[in-house]
């Protein structure tokens, strides 16, 4: 295990400084990027995984061997949706964890994902329903 994730804020506001001027920040804006997957007949799953990676936002960062790796990964991946087996899902997740397929390998890769504004006009706001204290506890109590 690599340890524990990094915190984005720290005590000190020199050491947080430090820490985020190596960061690096990437859009969500839903583009599709890369090398199309080619090279044989693919299930709607592989290709769904690999589309998946073309519009990651950290897609934008990926040079040509990084893409290289995906489509030399795809294999393993139709193998493994064909008969899921342990050695395969540990090597396709060895990989993905290098690409900063989750948010814990982003934050150690300094790979900040921003995400467009849901706060502008046309955004909706649903009102959460109030409970009591005392219905909250009766329900962990199972008395509903």
């Amino acid at each position: 295990m690599p340890g524990p994730l990094p915190q984005q804020q720290h005590q000190r506001e020199r050491d947080t400084k430090r820490r985020q001027a190596d960061a690096v920040t990437v859009q969500d804006d839903g583009l599709l990027r890369g090398p199309e997957l080619s090279g044989g007949p693919w299930s709607d799953d592989t290709v769904a995984w690999f589309t998946g990676w073309r519009r990651a936002p950290q897609a934008a960062l990926f040079e040509s061997t990084d893409w290289a790796r995906l489509v030399l990964m795809a294999p393993l991946v139709e193998a493994y949706y064909r008969k899921p087996g342990a050695a395969a899902l540990s090597e396709i997740r060895l990989n993905e964890e290098r690409l900063g397929a989750l948010y814990g390998d982003r934050l150690r890769a300094r790979i900040y994902v921003e995400r467009p504004s849901t706060d502008g006009p046309d955004a909706t706001i649903t009102p959460l329903h109030a409970v009591s204290r005392a219905d909250a506890k009766a329900r962990l109590r199972g008395d509903t």
